[in-house]
């Protein structure tokens, strides 16, 4: 539940960090990163299989099989994709779907790999579908085709590729093509962190970043976290401004409900987006079912981020539910958002 601050910011404290930069804060992502494979907490049987298929691949001298990463933001299938490099002392090349734009721009790239590096795609469902075309015999022979001319002019090229591995990451698997997703040698879906995985990955970014915090704040946040790592991350930090511009030295409760106040985000980790929507399906819908079309206008929300960002999440919490016909509102929605069913026109304080 969202509360008044139990006590206003006093104007008389200096915060010890000034004008926190993006620079900055990327810096405090990629120190938070996990390192080693024992770093990285929760998500034991995608470690367990992946490292098998290390092993494995080590054993017989041979480039590690292509991998597919399914999952929401944040959940950290990137940190896998760099555990997977750095596991067989690879390096690792990072791009996005979106930004390879021209058969050349991927061409460059795969010829520019060495043997055994890792080629990770973020969003390859946003892959140009001319590229997908392109990286179909790369992944299965090594091998770059190139068609050069047209009409009876045109001549295929053949590149010889070294062995590489691509692992690609998405947040919606539905949107790749079926004969880009059968030529990797392994699928995983990279679910949400139970509540005791969460609490320890705070404990541990608490002490990278030399943070002192007692327990209930530990599982304020993270029950704030919406099981994901990035976001408990992310709110420690956040947490942690409030706490130096106080002038504490430990985060506690306290000072865990102000800063959580102040940013909008309720004992379920419900931000105002995610109320507006479940206050949307309700008033004026009467709870569902909706479509995400009409969901989306009356919220004044991309669809890509309803379906991306706050389903999943609310789907999780039980708070809504699919039907073939659309959205509806649960039972657990009216309560949190304290509207009587019966009664769906009156003002609801909101949390």
């Amino acid at each position: 539940m969202i509360v008044n601050p139990p006590y206003p910011l006093s104007p008389k404290k200096k915060p010890l960090r000034d004008n926190v930069n993006l620079k900055e804060e990327e810096v405090l992502d990629q120190t938070l990163r996990p390192k080693q494979w024992e770093d990285f907490i929760g998500q034991e049987r995608i470690k367990r299989n992946i490292r098998i298929i290390l092993q494995a691949a080590k054993e017989r001298k041979e480039a590690v099989d292509h991998l597919l990463f399914c999952g929401g933001p944040g959940l950290g299938k990137s940190t896998l994709s760099r555990l997977v490099a750095q596991s067989i002392d690879s390096n690792i090349r990072i791009i996005t779907g979106p930004a390879i734009q021209r058969p050349g721009d991927l061409a460059a790239i795969l010829t520019s790999l060495s043997e055994r590096d890792v080629l990770f795609i973020d969003e390859i469902h946003r892959l140009n579908k001319t590229c997908e075309e392109i990286i179909y015999p790369a992944m299965e022979d090594f091998k770059l085709q190139i068609i050069t001319g047209t009409g009876p002019m045109a001549r295929t090229l053949e590149i010889d590729l070294p062995p590489f591995t691509l692992i690609g990451a998405t947040t919606r698997i539905g949107l790749l093509t079926s004969p880009l997703r059968s030529r990797f040698g392994a699928t995983f879906q990279v679910d949400f962190y139970s509540g005791d995985d969460i609490q320890k990955i705070i404990k541990r970014s608490a002490g990278i970043l030399s943070i002192a915090i007692d327990e209930e704040a530990i599982t304020m946040i993270s029950q704030c976290s919406r099981f994901t790592p990035r976001i408990a991350n992310r709110l420690l930090k956040r947490i942690r401004d409030f706490a130096q511009v106080e002038g504490m030295e430990k985060i506690n409760k306290e000072i865990t409900e102000l800063g959580l106040s102040a940013l909008e985000i309720d004992e379920m980790g419900l931000e105002p987006p995610d109320r507006k929507i479940l206050e949307m399906l309700i008033r004026k819908f009467n709870g569902g079912p909706v479509g995400l079309q009409a969901l989306a206008a009356s919220a004044n929300e991309e669809q890509d981020n309803i379906l991306e960002v706050y389903e999943p999440y609310l789907l999780q919490l039980g708070l809504i539910v699919r039907s073939p016909k659309g959205r509806m509102a649960t039972q657990k929605a009216y309560e949190h958002l304290r509207i009587n069913p019966k009664s769906k026109t009156q003002n609801t304080k909101l949390l």
